[in-house]
């Protein structure tokens, strides 16, 4: 996705950075092999390696993919201690190699805790250029109405995601709204039904995460990888006109009123 234009445009070359444990060097070799013969227009360059100081280096834009998965029947949080000590480790990297302007963003959970552990050990890097990854519980969230809906999912938008990736997570769809014909329309007149919102749907996106990792053993992949890239792709290219999308930066402690 990175290397055919999905996230920096049909016209912004890119050199990747391949980076893992030096046991898994071998198989990052396998992947350069293979994105070597999809023969992408954009690919400029490949860099296979485990060192950080050769990863990070210069680098302008950091997808922070690498943690310890969760498997079936853990919470986000029992993968606490492991990955804020990768995250500390990476984090000093990243503030010693990256440019100053880097845009970062956190994939491996528990993700906004990793953000914090990684921005709090790169403190020369502005803390607006770090962000969590919710853009995963926002696409599950427009692709559940637009089922309910049935139409496609790209005529549903403006989900908002609050607190953190996890099943304590709150998705709010006041804003939302859904194209019918010529005009918009909000989300919650056009399914008009409140107790499927409020039970039903909300609880299918908090336990999503879950469901996925029962049916298949293993945490999400490919969705992930496409909620990255609409991440970065709509920070770093910009939204939409009147574009709501979830991202999760560090933001100052303030007191807000839902009503």
């Amino acid at each position: 996705m990175v290397a055919r234009g999905d996230m920096f445009g049909p016209n912004q070359e890119v050199i990747l950075h391949l980076f893992d444990l030096e046991v898994m060097v071998e198989s990052l070799k396998g992947l350069e092999m293979e994105l070597q013969d999809c023969a992408f227009r954009l690919l400029k360059g490949l860099v296979v390696t485990h060192l950080p100081e050769i990863a990070f280096d210069q680098i302008d834009v950091a997808l922070m993919v690498g943690a310890i998965p969760r498997k079936e029947g853990m919470e986000r949080k029992d993968l606490l201690s492991t990955n804020v000590k990768i995250f500390k480790q990476q984090g000093q990297a990243l503030d010693k190699y990256a440019k100053k302007t880097v845009k970062v963003v956190v994939v491996g959970n528990p993700a906004n805790t990793n953000a914090l552990a990684l921005m709090k050990n790169a403190p020369s890097i502005p803390r607006e250029n770090f962000s969590a990854l919710t853009r995963l519980d926002h696409n599950r969230a427009q692709s559940f109405i637009a089922k309910r809906l049935e139409v496609p999912c790209d005529l549903v938008k403006n989900c908002i995601i609050w607190g953190n990736h996890s099943n304590t997570q709150f998705v709010d769809i006041r804003y939302s709204v859904v194209k019918q014909g010529d005009r918009e329309i909000p989300v919650t007149a056009a399914i008009n039904n409140d107790s499927w919102i409020k039970n039903e749907f909300l609880s299918a996106i908090q336990k999503r995460g879950a469901a996925v990792i029962a049916a298949r053993k293993s945490s999400s992949a490919l969705s992930a990888a496409k909620s990255v890239t609409d991440h970065m792709r709509d920070w770093w290219l910009g939204t939409k006109e009147y574009q709501i999308i979830a991202n999760a930066p560090l933001q100052k402690a303030s007191r807000i009123i839902l009503t």
